[in-house]
């Protein structure tokens, strides 16, 4: 009972490590209707770059979120400007697969030709040490889990925020809502997307330092983390950011749970779970149909 309890501490701790990393790309595809399959390799991106200045620099990770956070933003906002602001038309969503596709090949070559295919991890003495963890009601929590918890509700709250109590997020949702109609009304459109695809990028900073910190990881790590990230947020509802976090806190416990009596099965209980809940709930735990106009 004890493993039991324990597992499922983990899952909620370590699922809202994958929340952090998913809120960005379920707020893309809310918005914008795009899956940036690239969110996977800018997550590494993004742990490289802690990586990079803890080594260097000597900066703790945490805060070096202040220069990672503003970068990931400004290469979000490159990205859309450059290569997801010219696509049009119906096709547009599935032109942008190949787009993201090639934007996290070129990523990946980038990374292999800078740090090589050695896996590293970020080291930080304070959360990632075997005796860094607190006891909290009969459980062991690891500090960066905690941290990374703390940085998940940060981040959605934030999103949240900004989309509902700010004039910039009553453009956001018109934007969802019907393009057309908000540029009629003065919306800015190409600026809506370049910031929202730059806010989606932004999150990967601090869910690239907490993965970073919690695995060790090389270029390749982004298929792995993508096809997670992505059925967490189908999982939750597509464009549902507080169905992001559930998701990742169900997944994740399921597969902790699992990993207690059956290591070998824990990632196929885990994409099981995902099928059983879409075959109950094809929108997923929070999502609703589409209310996009055309």
């Amino acid at each position: 009972m004890a493993r039991f309890l324990q597992a499922v501490a983990d899952g909620i701790s370590g699922g809202a490590v994958y929340a952090l990393m998913a809120a960005g790309l379920t707020l893309i595809f809310g918005v914008l209707d795009i899956i940036n399959i690239a969110q996977g390799i800018l997550v590494v991106l993004a742990a490289y770059l802690s990586y990079a200045l803890s080594v260097h620099l000597q900066l703790d990770p945490l805060l070096g979120l202040v220069i990672t956070v503003p970068v990931m933003f400004v290469l979000g906002v490159i990205i859309q400007w450059a290569f997801i602001r010219r696509l049009r038309g119906r096709e547009r969503t599935a032109m942008s697969l190949l787009v993201c596709y090639a934007v996290a090949v070129i990523i990946e070559g980038a990374l292999y030709a800078e740090f090589g295919g050695t896996p590293v991890t970020i080291h930080m003495s304070y959360a990632t040490s075997p005796t860094a963890q607190v006891h909290v009601l009969g459980f062991y929590l690891g500090y960066i889990y905690l941290i990374g918890f703390g940085l998940a509700v940060v981040a959605i709250a934030g999103i949240y925020l900004l989309l509902y109590r700010t004039k910039f997020g009553r453009s956001i949702r018109a934007t969802t809502q019907d393009a057309v109609a908000a540029r009629l009304i003065g919306i800015n459109v190409d600026r809506v997307a370049a910031v929202t695809f730059g806010i989606g990028v932004a999150v990967t900073a601090a869910g690239g330092m907490v993965f970073g910190a919690t695995n060790a990881f090389n270029p390749d790590s982004g298929y792995d983390l993508i096809s997670r990230l992505l059925s967490i947020v189908i999982l939750g509802g597509l464009g549902s950011i507080g169905g992001a976090l559930v998701a990742a806190m169900f997944m994740v416990t399921v597969e902790e749970i699992v990993n207690i009596w059956q290591p070998t099965w824990a990632v196929v209980v885990y994409y099981a779970a995902l099928v059983i809940v879409l075959f109950l709930r094809p929108n997923g735990l929070f999502g609703k149909k589409a209310v996009r106009a055309q």
